[in-house]
């Protein structure tokens, strides 16, 4: 993928079929759908909203969870996590905007199983960056690419949604 086909309306209309797809097999039986603060949760409440998803929609912040915690500090702009229910025995779709090393889906697993066992997950992403320093692969992909090591991606939004490739200072 290059850059020219970073839009984030085309990928997120991937996604939404391929999560319809998967939801119409009738599997995956009333999804708690639970978004990665920030760009995560923009994604997860438009996929909730087009979908039509009857649970209410979950936000996770994962700020304390971070393994880079003791050496960056705490994120000003820490949000707490709001789940409307327990995960227990429940089928969740967890969202998040671009999945690069892994390290943040292991620090949402670790706040997702502070409010109980799902019976599932499904890990949804817009873009995956491969570059990965933990075994974690997501289940349904808007797009891959592959990036520099100086250069990062950033979802803007929600409205509109938009990725934009940039150098790191």
């Amino acid at each position: 993928m290059t850059s020219s086909a970073l839009n984030a309306e085309a990928l997120l209309d991937k996604l939404k079929h391929e999560l319809s797809a998967l939801l119409s097999q009738g599997k995956k039986n009333d999804p708690l759908m639970i978004g990665i603060h920030t760009g995560g949760v923009w994604l997860a409440e438009r996929l909730h909203k087009e979908l039509d998803i009857n649970s209410p929609l979950g936000v996770l912040d994962i700020s304390f969870h971070r393994d880079d915690f003791e050496q960056s500090g705490l994120n000003p702009k820490v949000q707490p996590s709001n789940l409307p229910s327990p995960t227990e025995g429940r089928h969740v779709i967890l969202v998040d905007d671009v999945i690069m090393s892994g390290r943040t889906i292991r620090a949402a697993m670790n706040e997702l199983f502070d409010y109980g066992r799902p019976a599932s997950v499904t890990l949804i992403t817009l873009l995956d960056l491969q570059q990965r320093e933990l075994p974690i692969q997501a289940d349904i992909i808007g797009g891959t690419l592959a990036i520099g090591p100086e250069q990062s991606v950033k979802l803007t939004g929600p409205e509109p949604l938009a990725l934009e490739i940039r150098n790191r200072s």
